[in-house]
């Protein structure tokens, strides 16, 4: 069971999705529009919300960049279901910090496949990893080493978190992308290499080490 917010202007959409995502168990609650859902959020912080773009008083992608911005709220899920399919509405989505971009209409057993498998990607990526010299904690986005917090934006984060929920295991490229990208996101293995290049010189290079023709371990 999840805890989703439903941020949506038409009535009927947010009441079709709230009967089926709490038939699947969820607890689930609705706001009408960006201002409103900021103002829930305060008190009641979800796992993931549902966001359309277009909406009055405040639109979809605003309402994510107050989101991601605040570091109490960066881990939200955010799934953008939105009539606007263009690809700069997407694009606009997914950089504000959207985790997945869904276009209207769609089957409700089909978004809470989708929903399912954001909230199986996410509970990946809740770790806490200590030793002496470094600590990763999901919980609140923070990377520490030796004593020192490491500022990373938010996919070499979630790369970092997912390498480091099993120390020592080898990760084939393949599934990286899956978990840390999804499969609605078109990336090439040469973002991977860019990312990894980044932490290194960011954590230092023992910490992560290439398996050549496989993929990547976290050292501990």
């Amino acid at each position: 069971m999840a805890k989703i917010l439903i941020v949506d202007d038409d009535e009927d959409i947010r009441e079709l999705l709230m009967y089926n995502l709490r038939k699947e168990g969820h607890e689930v609650s609705c706001a009408e529009n960006g201002l409103v859902a900021l103002k829930k959020i305060e008190s009641d912080i979800p796992d993931l919300i549902i966001l359309d773009v277009m909406m009055p008083q405040m639109d979809g992608i605003e309402f994510c960049d107050h989101v991601k911005a605040d570091p109490t709220k960066q881990n939200i899920i955010i799934c953008f279901l939105t009539a606007r399919n263009e690809d700069y509405s997407q694009i606009a989505g997914l950089e504000s910090g959207g985790d997945d971009y869904v276009p209207k209409p769609i089957k409700p057993k089909v978004l809470i496949s989708r929903i399912n498998a954001l909230l199986r990607r996410n509970k990946l990526n809740e770790v806490k990893v200590d030793s002496k010299a470094f600590v990763i904690d999901r919980e609140r986005y923070l990377v520490v080493k030796n004593g020192k917090e490491i500022k990373l934006p938010r996919k070499e984060f979630e790369l970092l978190s997912f390498l480091a929920s099993r120390p020592n295991a080898v990760f084939k490229r393949g599934v990286i992308l899956d978990t840390v990208w999804g499969s609605e996101v078109i990336v090439g293995d040469r973002t991977i290499d860019v990312h990894i290049r980044k932490l290194r010189e960011k954590i230092g290079d023992e910490y992560i080490s290439t398996i050549k023709g496989v993929g990547y371990k976290f050292n501990l």
